[in-house]
């Protein structure tokens, strides 16, 4: 495709001016919030693991049903999408749009597909589904600090949507609980964050990150999560490290007696947590086996993840 001025979207086969992507506010993405998502970073402007996110997207559209091969253009011709279609999209996004920002940012790629137009919003009448790319320059303010300083957790009383409702691997934008179980723990520590937990009190997630956690060197993730990107990346680089892991149930006891407590996501990629329910986890500061990993990591990618945040914030 031709240069491009200013940052460019994707959405059924299409570039566009990301300044004119919308999505029709009688989409069941929008009405029902019948969505799934996958958001991926760059490094140096390049995906960080593509493959493992349009993965775990098939996944997620496997589940709901979502068929990419039904998905049509503007003039109604269907365009028989794969999956290698739309990470092809998202590499063309990324690669354009980062182009056009500061050499030492990157951004944060999104994408996302809804069943179409809901049918009772259109005279009966459902439409195809819509396959969405789009791309921000990642937010490093709302996170450079807790590299350093590291973050809050406190338990809430919102729970995790159990697997009668949806299986755990189901990855969408049905995000109502994460919201307020942020709002909870704000309310409880401003500037805390929420660890989800199963009816049984077993602990799933943060509304924004898998959950890592260290006892006497051994690393443990909780074994019923939606499974982890950034996770599965850590977990490589312990098995670098010679870090042993042993994925087990975890309670609110195994977070409150931890020596170190870490939490991986897309965006920040790996960060300390360094309080829970308000007191010390460990020395209270970020932990020896937190700051290898993240220098491995940052190794690995050829971009001092902490620095850059700092310098970008």
């Amino acid at each position: 495709m031709p240069a491009s001025s200013a940052p460019i979207a994707w959405m059924n086969g299409r570039f566009l001016p990301a300044a004119e992507l919308s999505l029709p506010v009688g989409d069941a993405g929008f009405v029902l919030g019948a969505t799934v998502t996958e958001q991926l970073r760059t490094f140096r402007g390049r995906l960080f693991r593509p493959h493992a996110h349009s993965k775990r997207l098939h996944e997620s559209l496997v589940i709901t049903g979502i068929d990419l091969a039904q998905v049509r253009n503007t003039s109604g011709q269907l365009l028989a999408l794969r999956i290698e279609d739309v990470l092809q999209a998202a590499a063309e996004v990324a690669s354009t749009n980062a182009a056009l920002g500061p050499a030492e940012g990157d951004l944060g790629v999104v994408i996302f597909a809804t069943p179409g137009d809901l049918a009772s919003q259109h005279q009966g009448h459902s439409g195809s589904p819509r396959v969405v790319v789009h791309s921000f320059p990642l937010a490093f303010g709302l996170w450079h600090t807790a590299y350093e300083q590291g973050v809050a957790l406190r338990r809430v009383q919102v729970r995790q949507v159990p697997d009668v409702c949806w299986p755990v691997q189901l990855k969408c934008r049905s995000r109502m609980h994460y919201f307020l179980a942020d709002r909870e723990a704000a309310d409880r520590e401003p500037g805390s964050r929420a660890v989800l937990e199963e009816l049984d009190g077993t602990i799933c997630e943060t509304s924004t990150a898998n959950v890592l956690v260290v006892h006497e060197g051994v690393l443990s993730a909780p074994t019923h999560a939606l499974e982890g990107v950034s996770l599965a990346y850590v977990q490589e680089r312990a098995a670098e490290l010679h870090l042993p892991w042993q994925p087990k149930r975890l309670v609110a006891a195994d977070l409150a007696s931890a020596d170190e407590i870490m939490l991986t996501s897309t965006p920040n990629c790996l960060l300390p947590a360094t309080r829970f329910e308000g007191a010390a986890v460990g020395t209270g500061k970020p932990g020896p086996i937190y700051r290898s990993l993240l220098a491995s990591w940052s190794e690995q990618v050829g971009v001092d993840i902490a620095a850059q945040a700092a310098a970008m914030a």
